[in-house]
This record gives C-alpha cells, structure tokens and sequence, in this order.
C-alpha cells in the first residue's frame, strides 16, 4: 500500500489546490447541476471552493497530497462565507436551479449538526490519481484528530460513488436532501472512535 505524504497548504498554494479540486469535481453531479455550462464550471468553480472551504487556509486545516489531492477542512467553529456563495450562485449558476438550490441548502442545512463538529466542504482527487488512497489519507489526516479529541466530523458527498469511501472511515448516513431536478446530496455525521 502506498503511503501519502498529507502536509498542511498554505495561503500561496490556494491557487494550486483550487486546480486540483476544479478536476476533481468536474465531473460532480451537484456542481455540473449547478453550472452544467463547462466554461462556466471552469470559471466559477475556484470561486466556490473559496468561499465555501477557503477558511482552511486562515486555521491551518487546508491539506494536500502534492497535486494529487485537496481537502478544505473547517475546525469547529469555522464556517463557510455564505455571503460569497450566496452572491456567487446568484452571479454565475444556472437559471435552473434558481428555484430548487436554496431548497436543497435549507434541507443540507437542517443535518448540519449543532454540536461542535469538523466540517468537510470539499475534498477532491485528480482523476488521474483516484483509487490509489489520496482521498484516503486526506480523511485519516483529520479523523485521527477527531478521535484523539472526542470531536464528530460533519460532510455532505454531492456524489454517490464517494459514499463507501467516507462509510469505511466511519462516517454514517444522516438522511437524503433533494428537490426539484436537483441531485441528492448525502449528509454523513461521524462520531469519534474510541482508541485502544
């Protein structure tokens, strides 16, 4: 089994890391939903990584597996900036989803756990580098953490073919949130391990 170096990415990196996940989610069924236009997708989506995950950057929680993968990690009490996406889906997604994406984010919403919890908002291999445990790593980096602490950790999977993969890292289904044309988007709380 190979190992993956994970190390921290720092502020200057941002733009690299916003590339890699710009591949990795090219072909999400929730962000080709949201801007199914690929110039478009191109465009607005290292925008979204920003504001979505870009805090990472600013707590140290900002990971990367060289330029095979990313993941935007938010500590408890870190949130996205809803205002930079609220402005940004506003400014560049679909006319379709105008009507279902703020049902679908009141539904993903209402999983959102109260209690302290690491959120995951994106975490993304290159699709030249999945299936080799890169997604892997960029879990155990944090879940470890969670463990040690006693802390849950909080995602939502756009995508269902990452299911068995956050499953086999103890994330455990919350519900389903859909509306209208939308995709179903996957809520999945984990609760910390007790270490022996």
């Amino acid at each position: 089994m190979t190992t993956h170096e994970v190390q921290v990415a720092t502020a200057a990196e941002r733009d690299a890391v916003a590339a890699i996940l710009t591949l990795a989610f090219s072909g999400d069924p929730a962000s080709r939903w949201t801007w199914p236009e690929p110039r478009t997708f191109i465009d607005a989506f290292p925008h979204f990584a920003t504001a979505f995950g870009g805090a990472a950057f600013d707590k140290g929680t900002a990971l990367r597996v060289g330029s095979a993968g990313a993941a935007l990690w938010l500590p408890p009490g870190t949130e996205p900036d809803e205002a930079a996406l609220d402005a940004l889906f506003e400014r560049t997604a679909d006319i379709g989803t105008a009507v279902d994406g703020p049902k679908l984010a009141k539904q993903m919403a209402g999983y959102h756990p109260k209690e302290p919890h690491w959120f995951l908002p994106l975490l993304g291999v290159d699709p030249a580098h999945q299936n080799q445990g890169v997604g892997s790593a960029l879990l155990r980096y944090v879940t470890d953490r969670c463990d040690r602490d006693g802390t849950l950790a909080y995602l939502d999977s756009s995508n269902p073919r990452n299911i068995p993969l956050y499953q086999r890292h103890g994330f455990e289904i919350l519900g389903r949130a859909q509306s209208g044309s939308s995709p179903v988007i996957t809520p999945m709380l984990r609760r910390p391990r007790k270490r022996s």
